[in-house]
């Protein structure tokens, strides 16, 4: 089967051809000697390479190197934080999956950090950038433009405000530190247990 005849559309188990006329690529197997879709898509030839593919009919797209997106922190440990990734800053498209990723304490800011406690809390909402997006998701949020954008008070979990680079509760007056985004205050945190982001009111 040439590269003219395979159909447009394939499913699952379809023969693409033998294992003398392709090798084999992303979305395809090989199979006593035959080359077979191994998802629905549409097939792809590269003729210098002989190389067959299939390109996935509803692929979960990979986050791209150097998007922008919004995360929440999940987890604080010594070297790193555990985020769930919700969407991207600049389409505002939902991540399918909410995948979890990571921002290494180097990568927190620009300069050293000593403790990532004293930068971010659990449940902070940050714009962070996509340094590697696959197989596992790795953010940065060094720059003015990235780190955390909405916050909770830790003693009575209502949304932080900024005040000269650190963070007040407007309800109990408490004073916290963060890493804070050139963007804080565009977002709120949803509540809890949903994903979502909303943008902030206007202020008054």
């Amino acid at each position: 089967m040439n590269a003219q005849e395979l159909p447009k559309l394939v499913v699952p188990g379809d023969l693409l051809g033998t294992a003398e006329e392709y090798v084999p690529g992303r979305g395809t197997y090989e199979y006593n000697g035959q080359v077979y879709a191994a998802l629905l898509g549409h097939p792809r030839v590269d003729e210098q390479a002989r190389l067959v593919t299939v390109d996935a009919l509803h692929a979960i797209p990979h986050l791209a190197e150097g998007e922008a997106v919004y995360a929440r922190v999940d987890e604080i440990k010594s070297a790193m934080l555990v985020v769930t990734v919700l969407r991207s800053a600049a389409t505002e498209r939902i991540v399918p999956g909410f995948p979890e990723g990571t921002i290494h304490i180097s990568k927190a800011k620009d300069s050293y950090v000593e403790d990532l406690s004293r930068e971010f809390a659990v449940g902070d909402l940050v714009k962070a950038e996509v340094i590697q997006g696959y197989p596992v998701v790795k953010l940065s949020t060094q720059g003015p433009s990235f780190g955390v954008v909405a916050a909770r008070c830790s003693d009575c979990h209502s949304p932080m405000t900024s005040r000269e680079g650190g963070l007040v509760c407007p309800r109990c007056g408490r004073k916290e530190h963060r890493k804070v985004s050139e963007d804080f205050g565009s977002l709120v945190l949803a509540p809890p247990g949903e994903p979502a982001l909303d943008p902030a009111p206007p202020t008054a």
